[in-house]
């Protein structure tokens, strides 16, 4: 047996778990026990309008940590402040009230490396 047959893969076409919602999917992907989630959001696509209806919420309480593969999305704040991702960009976002959109006419692609399964989990 040589060292390469312990590497773990996915290719990313056969999630685990994928949570669907109008505009939008999330995916999750199980590699070596640790779980990654993969976001993808259509324009016109708002947290708000589109995953808080499901799970009986108006905004998003989960904390992310993640990085933007392509697209740019906005984070919105109950203090009117607002941040963008943007495609190349690291991101924490901490477990406070909070919406996300999609900015402009590209799909929203971004992976999310800390507590997935959180998102979009019916409170």
């Amino acid at each position: 047996m040589t060292q390469a047959q312990f590497v773990q893969l996915s290719d990313g076409s056969a999630p685990v778990e994928t949570k669907v919602f109008p505009k939008g999917r999330f995916d999750l992907f199980t590699v070596g026990g640790k779980t990654f989630g993969r976001a993808t959001y259509e324009p016109g696509w708002k947290w708000s309008e589109h995953v808080g209806p499901q799970v009986g919420d108006t905004l998003c309480r989960v904390s992310h940590y993640g990085y933007v593969v392509s697209g740019a999305c906005a984070v919105g704040f109950e203090d009117g402040s607002v941040a963008e991702l943007r495609a190349g960009a690291f991101f924490h976002i901490p477990a406070i009230a909070h919406d996300s959109w999609v900015i402009g006419d590209a799909p929203y692609v971004s992976l999310h490396l800390d507590q997935p399964e959180d998102y979009a989990a019916a409170r």
